[in-house]
């Protein structure tokens, strides 16, 4: 659940078909060395899982590292890597994370949604499927598909954290693009349509996606504005959409960070609200669209974590 930084050695050593002691091995030297955490702590968690997993699971995790992801488009999770992360979440997470409102789910069980969440980590979308099912909403977090920049998949450490659930692969924005991620107009627009398209294959088959409108991670916390081409996601009025605020995972794992950190985290769960019951408060303007849910994840984090919506909070 940590972003591109928990399988930096263990992800290469499954690529490579390494055998189950190795991987041990790599595994355990990694979260040993990055949240100095005694090995004596880590390993018999890491040796359980791997037995438990089987081998033909793992040579299952290896083709998937494998895949090419040069489509924008629907990619399925893993359930090795997702039990990797489940484990090993109850030994990084030192301090218990905060879940609150968790009741507000109920009414999302068994219909697609779309959860809109700030951006602070690489590990956000592992936080939040990690927290669903800690606090009761397993049935959620087992159809999430999150959408997902290009960096994402741009080498196996990153990859290996994605396989935790469905992705869905998008061109990130020219506004807050950068590096290996920029791409032409012309070739964004068409990745885009390509990228709504599957979301919305996602969406008839029920699954719960995870959109973090801001379209890249805050680098200093605070919130930055919503894209407005972000509302394409929201056609259908009966879309349930579910505000989220997460806190600290930008101590745990922020932008430049090498180590994961010992944070409080939580995340906070707002009231649930329909695409039409957005568009009737605010008419047919896509940015007034994503302003107001930015404005709806904004009401549930401190103050300090607010910035572009700050002033929505404002009675």
């Amino acid at each position: 659940m940590y972003g591109s930084a928990l399988m930096t050695d263990a992800s290469a050593a499954i690529a490579a078909q390494c055998g189950p002691e190795q991987l041990a091995d790599a595994i355990t030297g990694f979260v040993v060395r990055k949240s100095g955490i005694q090995a004596d702590k880590v390993r018999p968690v890491v040796q359980g899982l791997i037995t438990e997993a089987g081998t033909d699971a793992i040579l299952r995790l290896q083709g998937r590292l494998a895949e090419t992801t040069d489509a924008f488009a629907y990619y399925r999770g893993d359930p090795v890597a997702r039990l990797v992360h489940h484990r090993l979440a109850h030994v990084v997470l030192r301090n218990a994370p905060v879940v609150e409102h968790a009741e507000r789910l109920t009414a999302a069980h068994s219909r697609p949604l779309i959860i809109v969440a700030n951006h602070l980590s690489y590990s956000d979308a592992n936080v939040i499927e990690v927290l669903l099912h800690r606090s009761g909403h397993a049935e959620i977090a087992d159809r999430l598909a999150v959408v997902a920049g290009p960096k994402v998949y741009s080498d196996v450490t990153r990859r290996f954290s994605s396989l935790c659930f469905g992705t869905i692969k998008t061109p990130q924005n020219e506004q807050v693009s950068s590096g290996e991620a920029a791409m032409s107009t012309r070739d964004v627009a068409v990745a885009a349509r390509q990228t709504l398209a599957a979301t919305q294959a996602r969406l008839a088959a029920g699954d719960a996606i995870v959109l973090f409108p801001e379209g890249t991670r805050s680098r200093s916390g605070a919130m930055q504005p919503f894209l407005p081409g972000v509302s394409r996601y929201f056609e259908d009025d009966d879309l349930l959409i579910v505000p989220v605020g997460l806190i600290g995972t930008d101590q745990m794992y922020g932008i430049g960070e090498g180590r994961l950190g010992d944070a409080a985290l939580a995340m906070m769960i707002g009231p649930p609200i329909t695409a039409g019951e957005v568009r009737r408060r605010v008419g047919d303007s896509r940015r007034a669209f994503v302003n107001l849910l930015g404005s709806e994840v904004a009401k549930l984090l401190p103050e300090t974590y607010r910035g572009a919506y700050a002033e929505w909070r404002k009675p």
